[in-house]
């Protein structure tokens, strides 16, 4: 996750949240086509809710959660689960020897270069590897316009020119003709999740732990 962005783990995972944001890694898992991997890298794994559904999949497989936030991983090392909780950036991981499964869950739209990225993270793969990867998309949604229409404000601008999220990620078309080269098959695909928020100010409540960090 991104680099000297303050993450609550309590914040992130507040009330509903915690089962909205679990939600997509779940349907990402299930896509995913591998019967016993030996190795499984969690990269951004956060507090480590997409991390104990790999262990839960895959309980004798060697798993490591990746994040570089140090109170996302403490929160994660309180599990008990028997997990490798590792305090390295995306950016800087390097995997020692070839991995099984790479699994993203919300993670890599906070790191730049996606060409160079995932073909890096691809080439790390073991033979029959799956690189699983899920970004949001949502940063045109009236919350995250909101932020950008504020941020871009005079009395702002010098401040936080180039720090909001979104210019990362690409169209679902650019992974596919990206990936398509490499070696293996490619799945990609697009969902658009009708969430129901409660509470005072529920779309507020939902971005101080994510898109609100790097500005705040």
């Amino acid at each position: 996750m991104g680099k000297g962005n303050r993450w609550d783990p309590a914040q992130y995972m507040k009330g509903a949240m915690g089962d909205l944001r679990t939600r997509p890694a779940m349907d990402l898992l299930n896509r995913v086509d591998h019967d016993r991997p030996a190795r499984v890298v969690d990269l951004g794994c956060g507090p480590g809710n997409s991390t104990l559904l790999l262990k839960g999949r895959w309980p004798d497989a060697a798993v490591t959660g990746i994040d570089s936030s140090s109170a996302m991983i403490e929160k994660a090392g309180g599990s008990g689960a028997d997990i490798d909780w590792q305090l390295i950036d995306i950016s800087d991981w390097q995997a020692a020897t070839p991995v099984d499964v790479i699994f993203a869950n919300a993670s890599l739209h906070w790191v730049p270069d996606h060409a160079g990225l995932f073909t890096r993270l691809a080439g790390a793969l073991a033979a029959g590897g799956v690189l699983a990867v899920q970004m949001p998309n949502n940063f045109a949604a009236p919350s995250h316009a909101l932020i950008g229409e504020i941020a871009a404000r005079p009395e702002f601008g010098a401040q936080l020119a180039g720090k909001l999220l979104g210019d990362a990620v690409q169209a679902p078309v650019f992974y596919h003709d990206l990936l398509r080269g490499l070696d293996g098959s490619v799945d990609v695909w697009e969902t658009e999740y009708l969430q129901s928020l409660t509470g005072e100010h529920p779309g507020l409540q939902r971005v101080p732990g994510t898109a609100l960090l790097p500005v705040q």
